[in-house]
């Protein structure tokens, strides 16, 4: 085998999880394709959050081994430690790995049969460990930021997430290996790191005397030369004050914060088993952006949760008018075999549902229109973006999250710009270069 091809399905610790098997594919003398019809390898990394992305997973897998049948197949990620019977009973897989043993990839491929046969499932019980290591994120596959994953796991058990019975028990990196790798990072010249995690707000929280998010934020930004750092996903209940502080007085971090949401009842929440109150997300918000005026703050919204009245769902949409938000990530729920949620009663009607998404959808497409227009005219720092990044061409992202186009840019991928924003659409941002 001398040609792999990874393809990626799924959340920012996949993106990272797939970067460190690049990493280990390429030790082992292999050159990344982009075209997977051009492999002798193929790496299907999994997503398993809704019954959409299992059936999306499955048909790529289908239509891979349609296109290009002469090579191996390797299926891992979080449907692989799901389900990995029925992704190992799908013509022209040859191996299914679960996540416990992903790592172990390199190694198992090397002597991988030719297609055809019964595929190896490799998937033992995923361990109790309370740290977790930091591979290599060199390799990004041509994109221009890399994810550096400092936890992994979750302990949170919300009702409706399978997160936790696939990735396993939240597990923490220790700071001296994370900031090894991001002074390694920061030395092969990237500019804008992103800081990544299952749960990332819970880092360092289960383990005695471990350095906690905040701690290890305030080393990273003293790493010389650093461009710039952005924050995934935090949990409500773990941002704390003074990592907004932080953000707000470092210009080493983007001025972006996803926060999730879910529901904006509390009569939601609670059979959610989320450890909040709408109160206390709305105020989260608030106090965000009045620390950080020009931030991007972006939220989850889950709707069609068991149960979820007309008022529910109402609830939730006061609380996102009010709030100072950019944009919603919006998802059905998706009944999950294994959780809480999964033998719930009074399941919301998928017309109920689609409508209520629809809604949610204009709504964010509104927020984010009158968001960037606030900024017409005014200069943002940014970062110029390789074709890789699916943005289009002559691309910049801004510190707050705003995707710009830049016509005719000379500059290459990976630099940090000052851009002035010229023109922005509904469904584009024209900018200049300062």
């Amino acid at each position: 085998m001398s040609k792999f091809s990874l393809v990626t399905f799924g959340c920012r610790c996949n993106q990272a999880d797939s970067a460190a098997l690049r990493h280990g594919l390429s030790r082992l003398s292999m050159t990344e394709t982009a075209a997977p019809a051009d492999a002798d390898l193929i790496v299907v990394n999994t997503c398993t959050v809704t019954h959409g992305s299992d059936q999306q997973v499955r048909q790529t897998i289908r239509r891979l081994h349609r296109d290009n049948p002469g090579a191996r197949l390797v299926i891992t990620g979080c449907y692989a430690e799901r389900d990995p019977d029925t992704l190992a009973a799908i013509p022209g897989v040859n191996m299914v790995l679960g996540n416990e043993e992903r790592e172990r990839l390199p190694e198992l491929v090397r002597d991988l049969a030719a297609p055809g046969g019964e595929a190896i499932v490799v998937h033992p019980p995923l361990q109790s460990h309370l740290e977790c290591s930091v591979p290599s994120m060199a390799l990004t596959g041509g994109k221009t930021r890399p994810l550096v994953k400092v936890q992994d796991g979750c302990d949170n058990c919300c009702s409706y997430c399978i997160v936790p019975h696939v990735r396993g028990p939240g597990r923490s990196a220790r700071p001296e290996p994370i900031l090894e790798e991001i002074r390694s990072l920061v030395e092969r010249g990237f500019q804008e790191i992103v800081i990544t995690g299952i749960n990332l707000g819970s880092y360092g929280r289960k383990i005695k005397g471990h350095a906690r998010l905040y701690d290890l934020l305030t080393r990273i930004i003293e790493i010389p030369r650093i461009g710039r750092i952005r924050l995934s996903s935090i949990e409500p209940i773990w941002l704390e004050p003074s990592i907004i502080r932080l953000a707000a007085e470092s210009p080493i971090f983007a001025h972006h914060f996803h926060v999730p949401l879910q529901s904006g009842s509390d009569r939601i929440l609670r059979p959610m088993r989320r450890p909040y109150t709408a109160a206390r997300v709305r105020e989260l918000f608030r106090t965000i952006d009045e620390e950080i005026p020009d931030v991007a703050l972006g939220t989850d919204v889950l709707v069609g949760f068991p149960g979820e009245t007309a008022q529910d769902f109402e609830e939730t949409c006061r609380l996102i008018e009010d709030s100072p938000l950019a944009y919603l990530h919006i998802f059905p729920f998706s009944p999950r075999e294994g959780t809480e949620a999964f033998s719930l009663p009074d399941r919301v009607p998928p017309e109920i549902v689609k409508e209520r998404m629809g809604r949610l959808l204009a709504m964010s497409k509104s927020k984010n229109l009158a968001f960037r227009r606030r900024f017409t005219g005014k200069v943002l720092p940014a970062i110029t973006l390789s074709n890789q990044e699916e943005m289009g061409e002559s691309t910049v992202l801004t510190g707050n999250y705003i995707e710009a186009r830049v016509p005719g840019l000379t500059v290459p991928p990976n630099t940090l710009v000052d851009i002035r924003i010229e023109d922005v659409q509904p469904g584009s941002t024209r900018a200049v270069l300062q």
